[in-house]
């Protein structure tokens, strides 16, 4: 009875002890503030963040929301000349259901077409031609970021500019990709 009584008191303060460091790591990551005691703790939890996907970004908001709206997508050539186009999940497409589960594309594909992340790239490749494999195997992808400009109209009201594209990463598929 002890030994029980022990374990349950043990896993209780285990219990606590990861609510209060998620307590303290979600207050320290979300208020933007910008010193030398945050930018610490910050770096400190930031591996635990991005691994859990917890990571937020306050570009959103201030100081300067961002003014276009950007998507991610593919296009996929495969090897007997036919080719597919494909997208990470876009959330203004999804039921909010598949918005919760699938709210991680969204901050990976955001990431994903930043120049500084191009590390990331034969990755996602590689991950889309796994997706795409078919009879016919997968050739080249082409990574491609879409883009449309928020206009500022004169009364005050937005509206969104056309879209434009840019190819920005090839890759060539090798038969071990597909594994």
């Amino acid at each position: 009875m002890k030994s029980s009584n022990r374990f349950s008191r043990a896993k209780r303060v285990v219990i606590n002890a990861f609510v209060a460091f998620h307590l303290m790591s979600l207050t320290c990551w979300c208020v933007p503030l910008v010193n030398p005691l945050a930018m610490v703790c910050r770096g400190f939890i930031r591996p635990y963040f991005l691994w859990s996907g917890l990571f937020q970004s306050w570009d959103a908001f201030s100081p300067s929301p961002k003014n276009t709206n950007t998507y991610v997508a593919a296009i996929v050539l495969y090897r007997d000349g036919n080719t597919k186009n494909w997208q990470f999940p876009r959330m203004e497409q999804l039921s909010l259901t598949e918005r919760y589960y699938k709210e991680r594309y969204r901050k990976f594909a955001e990431n994903l077409q930043e120049d500084g992340n191009a590390a990331l790239w034969p990755d996602a490749a590689r991950f889309i031609a796994r997706t795409n494999s078919g009879p016919s195997p997968v050739s080249r992808i082409f990574l491609v970021r879409y883009w449309s400009s928020i206009v500022l109209r004169a009364d005050g009201s937005y509206v969104p500019g056309a879209w434009d594209a840019h190819l920005f990463y090839a890759y060539a598929v090798s038969p071990e990709d597909l594994n």
